[in-house]
């Protein structure tokens, strides 16, 4: 019999991986001859990947940049963040409590993530958690990813799960598009990384600390997407 579960992103989300990425990013501009980046101001980007953030880090400097400068940077960025991993990265507060209590109320976890499987197992077991949950599936997973609702289906079907039984939780527009687009509620965090407040983008719930995702909210948002 399938379980209900809980499927999270993992950059932003469960996990403040800025950072390391932020630090691989300047450590790639440095070997173009770029500045480094005001790293506040560019935390925003961080969940749109390695590539787009070398690409506004250049036309915040103004700098040209063709593709196969972009292609040797972003190899650089990802070397040296992979070298690293876990580095300064850390589950956000209140990621253990909330895990271990959704876990003793029967529910499966799963993490539906953009970032490479490889990169994901790595930092999870890096901050102590990758036990947690019962698939890890990233971009390159499947032949496809978030916002196609596919991934976060078949990351529900890998780790057991029911889909009818799910909720989906993430900070960013991808990961209320791909839940929404999978009709499964979805709760966003408001501490990720986008450019826009996630209300916006008209999520289920709105969450300001893991303390907020109870087993009872939950249960709620599954109870009222089957009626």
């Amino acid at each position: 019999m399938t379980r209900p579960i809980i499927v999270f992103d993992l950059d932003g989300t469960l996990v403040d991986t800025a950072p390391d990425l932020l630090d691989s990013l300047n450590h790639s501009l440095a070997a173009g001859g770029a500045l480094a980046t005001d790293t506040d101001g560019f935390r925003q980007f961080v969940g749109h990947g390695g590539r787009v953030m070398i690409e506004r880090a250049y036309a915040a400097q103004k700098r040209m940049l063709d593709t196969a400068e972009h292609d040797r940077l972003f190899t650089l960025f990802l070397d040296h963040y992979g070298t690293n991993i876990p580095g300064r990265s850390q589950p956000y507060p209140g990621v253990p409590a909330a895990l271990t209590r959704l876990a003793a109320a029967g529910y499966l976890l799963a993490v539906c993530t953009n970032k490479t499987e490889a990169f994901s197992v790595r930092l999870l077991e890096g901050v102590g958690l990758a036990g947690r949950f019962a698939a890890i599936c990233g971009a390159d997973t499947f032949a496809f990813r978030k916002p196609d609702p596919r991934h976060l289906v078949e990351t529900i079907a890998r780790a057991g799960g029911d889909a009818r039984q799910a909720v989906m939780v993430g900070d960013s527009q991808t990961d209320i598009d791909t839940a929404k687009a999978a009709g499964i509620p979805v709760v966003a965090v408001d501490f990720g990384y986008t450019d826009r407040h996630v209300r916006e983008f008209g999520p289920s719930r709105i969450i300001s600390h893991f303390d907020e995702l109870t087993v009872a909210m939950c249960g709620d948002l599954m109870q009222a997407a089957q009626a």
